[in-house]
């Protein structure tokens, strides 16, 4: 029997337990999907309108999507030192929002709020960063499920924050900004040393699908539970010591998969003797024994030109049979120097590109256009949904924005899981199953935009999932189409569609139709026809107030389902490529 202290060496370097630490360290990276809930709070406190709040919400998107210094940092500092960096970011960044919000310091200007905004939402960016490359070094093997779910639950950050606020029933709501600036960086620095590379190549276990299938399983249970208890909170009106209840099952809930690597620790289940003869080709410090990795691409790159058009035309069979014809022709007479391989225009599709290379590709701004169009759609409803819903008349705004939390995150599952069908079943361009998601997307606008009674529940789920669903989506096909090598940089590049989709939806598109709306509407009432009353801003009411909005957007995210399947059709030989020889099989 092991002593305590062997238990808890093993315990701590087992890659599980840092897997499921970055899982609660991901679910205070979802601060940003928090915005519908805390905007209505700044707006009439510093009363702004509906312009200035949509500004404040593009210098959100931006602090959440500019990464590049995060992930310049993990490189120089240790993991937990990034950490907390990002702890401190969002701990002055928000406090600061906090203490301006609630009048404790001086009103300072929109500029400098933008900015204090960007800082404490520019955090997640470390706890993303640190989380991801943790666990991607320390499951080599299962890089999907991974990030899947880690991304995962950064979506479902805001339903997490947004139950344990109503649980404590603080009576001010600027409180929402104290909690916000306050807890996630507490749980950061307080689980900082424990999310680090362990060398979780070494610990293949026969127990790790069964493990993966455990965590599959409480993230659903947990999405249909937040789901369950906020319409329930909806409906009915709950005494406190019920809510405190449903929170503490939450808990309990987020805690569970800690199970696994108690398990694993107490039972030291023996790893599978195949699996272990594969630790060197799956570790990260593998030496010079492996094959060139580039030697695929380069035939690959060879055979688009060797190629015959009239191989495209052939059916699927027949197709793959003539193409594994030519490359293995083409390998032979490479091995033997028959073959020099020629490169006229840098980087073929499949292969490595720089950021340099990627930016004068089609098919990389098909992406980034898409992605604007549809993520910058989506995001623009999640960063007004507390304005919707006030127009509309619901009270309880922040249920929608737990809601599409939700949504948010089964998408993001839901998104890779079926992405990745549609590629290794039926070798078909993964970009397909985003002009999916877009045209999910262009529905639920057309639901919002009508205003009827429920529009809102059945709108938000369908631009959740479908907003979710691109990035499980674009990471995995911008990795395909232009490689991993600077997989970083054009990750990077391609996040920023996300803030340039809501500086234009939102912080022009939605803001100048919503104030128009407000101001026709005070002028009906004989009230002055500025954008104030009093002390108070003017507020739209009715459908009206993002009717036109939702049925521009709706257009785009229907433009963006045909740049989608314009890619699907240029990339359709290179996923043949990748994934035709394991249709077969």
């Amino acid at each position: 029997m092991v002593s305590f202290t062997e238990f808890m060496v093993v315990f701590f370097n087992n890659r599980w337990l840092v897997f499921v630490v970055a899982m609660w360290v991901q679910s205070c990276a979802g601060i940003g999907y928090l915005f519908g809930s805390i905007s209505p709070i700044i707006k009439t406190s510093l009363n702004y309108n509906q312009k200035q709040v949509a500004r404040l919400g593009v210098a959100k998107d931006l602090g959440d999507s500019v990464g590049f210094l995060a992930g310049t940092l993990s490189e120089i500092l240790p993991l937990w030192a990034a950490l907390l960096v990002g702890a401190i970011k969002n701990f002055i960044g928000y406090g600061s929002v906090w203490l301006i919000a609630t009048h404790k310091v001086p009103t300072l200007p929109l500029w400098v709020m933008c900015i204090l905004i960007f800082i404490g939402t520019n955090g997640e960016t470390y706890f993303n960063t640190v989380a991801l490359v943790s666990c991607v070094q320390n499951f080599p093997r299962s890089r999907g499920p991974v990030v899947g779910i880690l991304k995962g639950f950064a979506g479902l950050g805001g339903a997490i924050l947004t139950q344990i606020y109503a649980s404590i029933n603080w009576p001010d709501r600027a409180s929402l900004l104290f909690m916000v600036a306050v807890g996630p960086s507490m749980v950061v620095i307080s689980l900082m040393f424990i999310v680090r590379p362990v060398g979780g190549h070494r610990q293949l276990r026969q127990s790790d699908a069964s493990s993966f299938s455990f965590v599959y399983g409480v993230c659903l249970i947990l999405a249909a539970y937040l789901m369950g208890i906020m319409l329930v909170q909806d409906f009915f009106d709950l005494n406190q010591t019920i809510v405190g209840i449903l929170t503490l099952v939450l808990f309990v809930l987020l805690v569970a998969p800690i199970m696994i690597p108690i398990r694993m620790t107490l039972s030291m289940d023996p790893m599978d003797p195949k699996e272990e003869s594969l630790l060197a080709v799956a570790s990260p410090r593998t030496p010079k024994t492996e094959p060139d990795p580039h030697e695929h691409d380069v035939i690959f790159s060879e055979l688009e030109d060797e190629k015959p058009q009239e191989v495209d035309l052939l059916p699927a069979s027949e197709r793959q049979k003539r193409i594994a014809q030519i490359q293995t022709r083409l390998a032979q007479a490479a091995a033997k120097g028959a073959v020099r391989v020629k490169r006229r225009r840098g980087p073929h599709r499949g292969e490595d590109f720089t950021l340099a290379e990627a930016l004068v590709k089609a098919d990389f701004w098909l992406i980034f256009w898409s992605l604007l169009l549809g993520s910058g759609s989506g995001l623009t409803v999640i960063d007004n949904l507390g304005q919707m819903s006030q127009s509309l008349g619901y009270e309880k705004g922040h249920i929608f924005v737990s809601m599409i939390s939700i949504w948010n995150f089964l998408g993001r599952v839901g998104g890779g899981y079926f992405s990745e069908v549609v590629v290794r079943e039926y070798a078909y361009p993964r970009p397909v199953a985003m002009g999916v998601a877009q045209g999910i997307m262009a529905v639920g606008h057309l639901f919002l935009a009508m205003g009827w009674p429920g529009a809102m529940y059945i709108g938000t789920l369908l631009i959740g999932v479908g907003y979710g669903a691109h990035w499980a989506i674009v990471p995995a096909a911008a990795s395909e189409l232009f490689g991993l090598k600077k997989f970083g940089a054009l990750y990077n590049f391609l996040t920023l569609a996300n803030p340039a989709g809501s500086l234009v939806f939102s912080g022009f598109l939605a803001s100048s139709i919503y104030d128009a709306e407000a101001q026709k509407q005070a002028q009906e009432r004989n009230q002055r026809t500025n954008l104030f009353v009093g002390d108070e801003p003017l507020k739209c009411e009715g459908s009206v107030c993002f009717c036109l909005t939702f049925l521009i957007m709706s257009g785009l995210c229907v433009i963006a389902v045909i740049l989608s399947s314009i890619l699907v059709r240029r990339t359709k030989v290179v996923y043949q490529h990748l994934y035709g020889k394991t249709q077969r099989t």
